[in-house]
């Protein structure tokens, strides 16, 4: 059972990867399919706008995700993890959001491509929450609590060990 966990990690991919240019090919189609039928006023760009860039993505997940193998059928890669967090997980995000507002369009109208603004105000948010998180970890370097003068939550240990006991303890203010 050599390379257990490669060839497991080489089937989960391929498997991904199958049902997610299935599905993708599917709403692509029954898109366009629709858009002919019913030749509503709808313009096409918002769907190459913002479908072609998922397509992209899509080709970077499948090249980096799919297993190759050697002309003896041996596993050669397995290619990388995409169920990886990061960078990858964002990627899936807006693979996913994007199948979610082409079949919104298909159901409702064009108007459903405002959908895909929440992608850039997710973005901000996680970038938001990394940086308070940041700045939160740094404030915590050098005393943080006493630099900004509440003192009343800044206690040492001595203090603290007085206070349990029923010493009282006086807590000086600059």
């Amino acid at each position: 059972m050599a390379q257990k966990a490669a060839k497991t990690l080489a089937t989960r991919n391929s498997a991904v990867l199958t049902r997610t240019h299935l599905i993708s090919a599917a709403l692509h189609i029954l898109f366009l399919f629709l858009h002919q039928i019913f030749h509503r006023p709808r313009s096409l760009k918002p769907y190459f706008l913002l479908a072609v860039p998922t397509l992209v993505i899509e080709y970077y997940l499948d090249r980096v995700g799919r297993p190759r193998y050697n002309e003896d059928g041996s596993l050669r890669s397995a290619g990388e993890d995409l169920n990886a967090t990061g960078l990858t997980e964002y990627m899936w995000d807006i693979l996913y959001w994007t199948q979610g507002c082409i079949l919104a369009v298909c159901i409702f109208n064009d108007r459903a491509w405002w959908l895909w603004a929440v992608v850039p105000l997710y973005s901000v948010y996680l970038a938001y929450t990394t940086v308070m998180g940041v700045k939160k970890g740094f404030a915590g370097m050098g005393g943080g609590n006493r630099a900004e003068g509440d003192y009343e939550g800044a206690k040492s240990k001595r203090e603290m060990k007085k206070e349990k006991r029923g010493d009282r303890v006086k807590v000086r203010t600059r």
